[in-house]
Protein backbone atom coordinates (compact mmCIF):
# COMPACT_ATOMS: atom_id res chain seq x y z
CA UNK A 1 0.00 0.00 0.00
CA UNK A 2 2.93 2.54 1.22
CA UNK A 3 4.10 2.26 -3.24
CA UNK A 4 0.62 2.38 -4.73
CA UNK A 5 1.45 6.00 -5.10
CA UNK A 6 4.11 5.51 -7.24
CA UNK A 7 3.14 2.15 -9.01
CA UNK A 8 2.43 1.42 -12.54
CA UNK A 9 -1.64 2.82 -12.32
CA UNK A 10 -0.09 6.07 -11.07
CA UNK A 11 -0.33 7.39 -15.22
CA UNK A 12 -4.78 7.70 -14.47
CA UNK A 13 -3.57 10.98 -12.81
CA UNK A 14 -3.10 12.35 -16.24
CA UNK A 15 -6.22 12.41 -17.39
CA UNK A 16 -6.89 14.84 -14.22
CA UNK A 17 -7.59 18.31 -15.76
CA UNK A 18 -6.09 21.46 -14.58
CA UNK A 19 -9.11 23.89 -13.66
CA UNK A 20 -6.70 26.79 -12.24
CA UNK A 21 -8.59 29.73 -12.28
CA UNK A 22 -6.74 32.74 -14.19
CA UNK A 23 -4.58 34.58 -11.56
CA UNK A 24 -5.09 37.71 -10.68
CA UNK A 25 -8.94 38.07 -11.45
CA UNK A 26 -11.71 38.31 -8.90
CA UNK A 27 -13.37 34.55 -8.45
CA UNK A 28 -17.10 33.94 -8.07
CA UNK A 29 -18.97 31.57 -6.54
CA UNK A 30 -22.49 31.39 -6.82
CA UNK A 31 -24.58 28.70 -5.13
CA UNK A 32 -28.46 28.25 -5.98
CA UNK A 33 -30.83 25.89 -4.57
CA UNK A 34 -32.04 22.64 -6.57
CA UNK A 35 -35.88 22.21 -6.86
CA UNK A 36 -36.64 24.64 -4.18
CA UNK A 37 -39.93 25.02 -5.41
CA UNK A 38 -40.98 22.04 -3.89
CA UNK A 39 -38.38 22.20 -0.69
CA UNK A 40 -40.08 25.34 0.33
CA UNK A 41 -43.65 23.63 -0.54
CA UNK A 42 -42.80 20.80 1.23
CA UNK A 43 -41.33 22.56 4.46
CA UNK A 44 -44.33 24.97 4.51
CA UNK A 45 -42.41 28.19 3.73
CA UNK A 46 -44.23 31.60 4.02
CA UNK A 47 -44.68 33.13 1.13
CA UNK A 48 -43.64 35.17 -0.58
CA UNK A 49 -40.78 35.60 1.77
CA UNK A 50 -39.66 33.43 4.71
CA UNK A 51 -38.25 35.40 7.42
CA UNK A 52 -36.43 32.01 9.25
CA UNK A 53 -35.51 30.56 5.72
CA UNK A 54 -34.02 34.36 5.06
CA UNK A 55 -32.00 34.06 8.17
CA UNK A 56 -31.09 30.49 8.09
CA UNK A 57 -29.34 31.17 4.65
CA UNK A 58 -27.81 34.04 6.05
CA UNK A 59 -26.34 32.23 8.93
CA UNK A 60 -24.84 29.44 6.07
CA UNK A 61 -22.97 31.93 4.06
CA UNK A 62 -21.86 33.91 7.53
CA UNK A 63 -19.96 30.64 8.27
CA UNK A 64 -18.91 29.99 5.17
CA UNK A 65 -17.29 33.61 5.08
CA UNK A 66 -15.30 32.50 8.42
CA UNK A 67 -14.39 29.62 7.28
CA UNK A 68 -13.17 30.47 3.67
CA UNK A 69 -11.16 33.87 4.82
CA UNK A 70 -10.32 34.76 1.08
CA UNK A 71 -13.77 35.68 0.74
CA UNK A 72 -14.34 39.41 0.50
CA UNK A 73 -17.85 39.62 0.14
CA UNK A 74 -21.41 37.70 0.09
CA UNK A 75 -25.04 38.40 -1.57
CA UNK A 76 -27.71 36.89 -1.33
CA UNK A 77 -31.31 36.45 -2.83
CA UNK A 78 -34.11 33.92 -2.98
CA UNK A 79 -32.19 30.62 -2.65
CA UNK A 80 -29.30 31.39 -3.87
CA UNK A 81 -25.40 32.88 -2.44
CA UNK A 82 -22.47 34.56 -4.23
CA UNK A 83 -19.34 34.51 -2.92
CA UNK A 84 -16.57 36.73 -4.44
CA UNK A 85 -12.76 35.57 -3.85
CA UNK A 86 -10.04 38.47 -3.68
CA UNK A 87 -8.40 38.92 -6.38
CA UNK A 88 -5.21 37.64 -5.01
CA UNK A 89 -6.98 34.71 -3.40
CA UNK A 90 -4.38 31.38 -3.00
CA UNK A 91 -8.01 29.19 -1.89
CA UNK A 92 -7.27 25.56 -3.07
CA UNK A 93 -4.45 27.01 -5.47
CA UNK A 94 -7.06 28.55 -7.39
CA UNK A 95 -8.96 24.73 -8.55
CA UNK A 96 -12.18 26.08 -9.51
CA UNK A 97 -13.56 22.43 -8.57
CA UNK A 98 -12.05 22.50 -5.05
CA UNK A 99 -13.55 26.09 -4.38
CA UNK A 100 -16.84 25.29 -6.09
CA UNK A 101 -17.27 21.89 -3.84
CA UNK A 102 -15.72 23.18 -0.95
CA UNK A 103 -17.77 26.01 -0.70
CA UNK A 104 -21.16 24.91 -1.54
CA UNK A 105 -20.89 21.31 0.19
CA UNK A 106 -20.05 23.39 3.78
CA UNK A 107 -23.19 25.93 2.88
CA UNK A 108 -25.25 22.85 2.59
CA UNK A 109 -24.17 20.92 5.47
CA UNK A 110 -24.22 23.72 7.56
CA UNK A 111 -28.11 24.45 6.32
CA UNK A 112 -28.96 21.22 7.62
CA UNK A 113 -27.19 21.04 10.59
CA UNK A 114 -28.56 24.36 11.43
CA UNK A 115 -31.79 23.58 10.17
CA UNK A 116 -33.87 22.52 13.95
CA UNK A 117 -32.42 26.27 14.89
CA UNK A 118 -34.30 28.56 12.80
CA UNK A 119 -37.41 25.95 11.92
CA UNK A 120 -37.86 24.19 15.73
CA UNK A 121 -41.27 22.61 14.65
CA UNK A 122 -40.98 22.00 11.35
CA UNK A 123 -38.65 18.56 10.84
CA UNK A 124 -36.44 18.53 8.02
CA UNK A 125 -38.16 15.92 5.40
CA UNK A 126 -35.44 15.20 3.09
CA UNK A 127 -31.49 16.93 2.25
CA UNK A 128 -31.94 19.79 0.21
CA UNK A 129 -29.40 20.34 -2.25
CA UNK A 130 -27.14 23.12 -3.72
CA UNK A 131 -25.28 23.44 -7.02
CA UNK A 132 -22.55 25.81 -7.47
CA UNK A 133 -20.44 27.31 -10.30
CA UNK A 134 -16.99 29.30 -10.94
CA UNK A 135 -16.28 32.20 -12.71
CA UNK A 136 -13.20 34.35 -13.05
CA UNK A 137 -14.44 38.27 -13.41
CA UNK A 138 -11.08 40.31 -14.67
CA UNK A 139 -12.01 44.01 -13.29
CA UNK A 140 -13.45 45.53 -10.29
CA UNK A 141 -16.10 46.81 -12.78
CA UNK A 142 -16.55 43.35 -14.02
CA UNK A 143 -17.33 42.29 -10.26
CA UNK A 144 -19.59 45.23 -9.63
CA UNK A 145 -21.62 44.49 -12.71
CA UNK A 146 -21.90 40.93 -11.40
CA UNK A 147 -23.57 41.89 -8.15
CA UNK A 148 -26.08 44.51 -9.45
CA UNK A 149 -27.11 41.80 -12.09
CA UNK A 150 -27.88 39.88 -8.96
CA UNK A 151 -29.78 42.31 -7.01
CA UNK A 152 -31.28 43.52 -10.03
CA UNK A 153 -32.76 39.93 -10.59
CA UNK A 154 -34.01 40.29 -6.38
CA UNK A 155 -35.94 42.80 -7.33
CA UNK A 156 -37.76 41.47 -10.37
CA UNK A 157 -38.31 38.13 -9.16
CA UNK A 158 -39.26 39.58 -5.74
CA UNK A 159 -41.95 41.76 -7.21
CA UNK A 160 -43.29 39.41 -9.40
CA UNK A 161 -43.24 37.13 -6.31
CA UNK A 162 -44.99 39.67 -4.18
CA UNK A 163 -48.09 39.99 -6.90
CA UNK A 164 -48.32 36.81 -7.39
CA UNK A 165 -48.89 35.07 -3.63
CA UNK A 166 -51.14 38.20 -2.83
CA UNK A 167 -53.11 36.67 -5.78
CA UNK A 168 -53.40 33.54 -4.74
CA UNK A 169 -54.10 34.09 -1.25
CA UNK A 170 -56.72 36.38 -2.24
CA UNK A 171 -58.54 33.17 -4.35
CA UNK A 172 -57.00 32.99 -7.45
CA UNK A 173 -55.56 29.69 -8.76
CA UNK A 174 -51.79 29.43 -9.56
CA UNK A 175 -52.30 29.29 -12.91
CA UNK A 176 -55.16 32.66 -13.19
CA UNK A 177 -52.73 34.12 -11.30
CA UNK A 178 -49.57 33.73 -13.76
CA UNK A 179 -52.30 34.72 -16.24
CA UNK A 180 -53.43 37.88 -14.36
CA UNK A 181 -49.55 39.14 -14.42
CA UNK A 182 -47.97 37.34 -17.95
CA UNK A 183 -46.00 40.72 -19.67
CA UNK A 184 -46.96 42.89 -16.83
CA UNK A 185 -44.73 45.96 -16.00
CA UNK A 186 -43.07 47.14 -12.85
CA UNK A 187 -46.04 49.95 -12.48
CA UNK A 188 -49.12 47.80 -13.06
CA UNK A 189 -47.42 45.58 -10.54
CA UNK A 190 -46.88 47.87 -8.12
CA UNK A 191 -50.40 49.62 -8.80
CA UNK A 192 -52.21 46.61 -8.51
CA UNK A 193 -50.69 45.49 -5.12
CA UNK A 194 -51.56 49.27 -3.56
CA UNK A 195 -55.40 49.02 -4.70
CA UNK A 196 -56.28 45.64 -4.60
CA UNK A 197 -54.23 44.67 -1.87
CA UNK A 198 -53.08 48.05 0.38
CA UNK A 199 -49.69 46.90 0.08
CA UNK A 200 -46.77 49.41 -0.60
CA UNK A 201 -44.21 47.86 -2.28
CA UNK A 202 -41.75 50.89 -1.01
CA UNK A 203 -41.96 49.90 2.65
CA UNK A 204 -41.61 46.36 2.22
CA UNK A 205 -38.41 45.39 4.22
CA UNK A 206 -35.21 46.13 1.86
CA UNK A 207 -33.69 42.48 2.49
CA UNK A 208 -36.74 41.32 0.42
CA UNK A 209 -36.46 43.81 -2.30
CA UNK A 210 -32.35 43.96 -2.31
CA UNK A 211 -31.13 40.80 -0.65
CA UNK A 212 -28.40 40.62 1.89
CA UNK A 213 -24.87 41.45 1.64
CA UNK A 214 -21.93 40.39 3.53
CA UNK A 215 -18.68 41.79 3.57
CA UNK A 216 -15.45 41.50 5.96
CA UNK A 217 -16.62 42.50 8.74
CA UNK A 218 -20.03 39.79 8.51
CA UNK A 219 -22.59 41.88 9.04
CA UNK A 220 -26.17 42.37 7.09
CA UNK A 221 -26.44 45.09 4.52
CA UNK A 222 -29.50 45.80 2.12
Amino acid sequence: KENMAKSKYEYVKNFELDDKVLPNTWIVVRIDGRGFTRFTEEHKYTKPNDEAGIKLMNQCAFNVMKEFTDIMVAYGESDEYSFVLKRKATLFQRRASKISTNIVSFFSSNFVFLWHEFFPTNPLKYPPTFDARVVAYPSYDNVRDYLNWRQVDCHINNLYNTCFWALVQSGKTPIESEATLKGTLSDFKNEMLFKQFNINYNTLPPIWKKGRRKSGGYKDRA
